[in-house]
């Protein structure tokens, strides 16, 4: 069984009217979701989070600068990419609650794997930072919930999104426990995400040139993410699914494709199958073509159904 997450507040977040991180985003994988292949994934509300689970990742005064910055009407921006509105405050709150639930759900053997359709994405937010059109780091805080309330010590997260993860990367980055590894396009924002860059022999990142295709992205996922997954031995897999690695994509150029996504989606299944019980849970992060992004969730989606 598969469990979806969502809310109705992620649409409320607004973000103006040319950016890419917009609303329609999410109506375009709850769209591609809503097809008869997809009766069998069993759809829950996300709840909002607590101030409790945030802060295990953000310290408070963090959490009270990003709740100070929301207005009353109208938009705000924390910084040149990063957009708020007045409803994108309990988005956030939703978004983190979102994996906090799946976790849970995950965690004590109510469904095997979970999607989580949030917005605002996550994994470029720092512990005492916003940024990358992201708030809190929702994986993280989901990540923390395994830990704090399962006793699941050693937690992973991969990375797939076209954007280095800096968010998840400086939170992990001396936590010997919390495996963190991405593929992203190097060069590209943030600019994080060098091969060099290990923390303390948790972190593997495996850049990828502008132009790499599934190949490549097959290469390095097959030789460098899947063997250091291996040998953490995780108790759970946590995914940051982001579809912006498409070829279609506007913000980046890379050349993958459905079918990419499908793959390592199994990939990382069955890593969860060795040491983890299966347990895994995903959550959207970037996609801003449309198409692409629908066609890309619901094949990601469709690989975790078919455990």
């Amino acid at each position: 069984m598969t469990r979806l997450y969502t809310h109705e507040i992620f649409l409320e977040h607004d973000t103006g009217p040319h950016h890419p991180e917009r609303p329609d985003r999410l109506r375009a994988v709850l769209k591609g979701l809503a097809v008869p292949a997809f009766d069998g994934l069993e759809r829950h509300v996300a709840p909002a989070a607590t101030r409790t689970q945030i802060e295990r990742v953000h310290p408070p005064a963090q959490v009270e600068g990003v709740l100070g910055i929301i207005p009353d009407s109208g938009l705000a921006q924390i910084d040149g990419d990063t957009v708020v509105s007045p409803k994108s405050s309990d988005a956030a709150f939703h978004a983190a609650g979102a994996l906090c639930a799946a976790v849970d759900a995950v965690a004590g053997g109510a469904t095997k794997n979970a999607f989580c359709a949030v917005r605002p994405p996550g994994h470029h937010a720092e512990p005492s930072r916003a940024m990358g059109f992201c708030l809190f780091n929702s994986v993280a805080i989901g990540a923390m919930q395994a830990r704090a309330v399962h006793g699941l010590e050693r937690v992973a997260v991969v990375d797939f999104d076209v954007h280095h993860g800096n968010g998840t990367q400086a939170f992990a980055w001396e936590d010997r426990d919390f495996f963190y590894a991405s593929t992203h396009q190097m060069p590209l924002y943030p600019g994080s995400g060098r091969a060099a860059e290990k923390g303390v022999g948790n972190i593997v990142n495996a850049p990828l040139q502008p132009g790499a295709d599934g190949i490549a992205f097959r290469a390095v996922m097959s030789e460098t993410v899947l063997p250091a997954l291996r040998r953490f031995a995780p108790d759970i897999v946590l995914i940051s699914a982001g579809f912006d690695g498409h070829a279609r994509d506007p913000l980046a150029n890379l050349n993958l494709v459905e079918d990419d996504y499908a793959w390592v989606t199994r990939e990382l299944m069955t890593v969860a199958e060795e040491s983890a019980e299966g347990r895994v849970v995903s959550c959207l992060e970037g996609g801003y073509d449309l198409a692409a992004l629908a066609a890309s969730a619901a094949a990601h989606v469709a690989a975790l159904m078919a455990e």
